[in-house]
């Protein structure tokens, strides 16, 4: 697919599984579970899918998924299975290499969206992609520093402390045109200052979701994460989005749904719902 001076193509840097519960809020289990089926302990399968943005010698990497620095403990408790997928392979086999990338836009710094942005090399962390700037917004980067006891455990700090050591962080204030096809929308519903990224040309418009609209189950207006630190602005938030998207035919791109990279939405009596949904680009 080629939108603009971009072509496009997905990336499955991995799966993990979360609670159920967690990722689907104040929805009953009755509801979710019709398109998310749990494992045996209420955990749902999800995709860390990202996206690669090609135009000549610029290479552009939206989020970098789990990484692959997981212990045993924590490969048990999410369910990750790095014999499957790696960010480093998935990339080969679309014809490019780690030091190729020349940027790496970050929706957020949780450790599903930033975990490969980094490699350990002689027992320190440096980049996984070294001649890559990293850009991602200033008041994310701020809270990911010093998070609540909450969300604690969500930013690793070695997943993006050594980005700004070697100066290559990018911090980025509010909505800003990335470049002609490339915008970012700030959202701070599930986060703070966490940036959705437009791409766009005069016929075709892409919005890579993040962690506003997870999957393509998390469409309807009520169904947000237990995991948002402010869930009646991810409501809100939803409502104007969605909106523009219905009006103007965007097509969402989902980071974390196990089966489907995009959907088409209609609205209905009963909300915004899917209308079409698609494996590939």
């Amino acid at each position: 697919m080629k939108i603009g001076k971009y072509e496009l193509k997905i990336i499955i840097s991995g799966y993990f599984w979360l609670d159920g519960g967690a990722m689907f809020g104040i929805i009953p289990k009755p509801l979710w579970e019709k398109t998310n089926p749990p494992d045996s302990a209420n955990r749902i399968k999800l995709s860390t899918r990202n996206l690669l943005l090609l135009n000549g010698d610029r290479k552009i990497l939206i989020d970098s998924g789990m990484g692959n620095k997981w212990d045993a403990k924590s490969k048990s408790i999410y369910s990750i299975n790095q014999n499957e997928f790696s960010l480093d392979n998935e990339l080969v086999k679309a014809g490019i290499s780690a030091s190729e990338i020349t940027d790496v836009i970050i929706t957020h710094l949780h450790f599903d969206h930033t975990g490969g942005s980094i490699k350990l090399e002689n027992e320190k962390f440096i980049p996984a992609f070294p001649n890559a700037k990293y850009h991602v917004q200033r008041k994310n980067f701020e809270w990911a520093v010093n998070p609540s006891e909450r969300d604690r455990g969500s930013y690793i700090k070695e997943n993006f402390i050594p980005l700004y050591e070697a100066g290559v962080l990018n911090l980025i204030d509010n909505n800003i045109k990335f470049d002609d096809e490339i915008e970012f929308l700030v959202v701070n519903g599930h986060t703070f200052s966490q940036q959705l990224v437009k791409i766009s040309d005069s016929s075709s418009t892409i919005l890579y979701c993040g962690d506003l609209i997870p999957t393509s189950s998390h469409i309807p207006i009520p169904y947000v994460m237990g995991y948002d630190l402010q869930p009646l602005v991810a409501v809100q938030e939803k409502k104007n989005i969605l909106s523009q998207v219905n009006e103007e035919q965007w097509k969402l791109f989902f980071e974390h749904d196990p089966e489907f990279a995009l959907a088409t939405i209609k609205r209905t009596d009963k909300g915004f719902q899917v209308d079409e949904k698609f494996r590939e680009l």
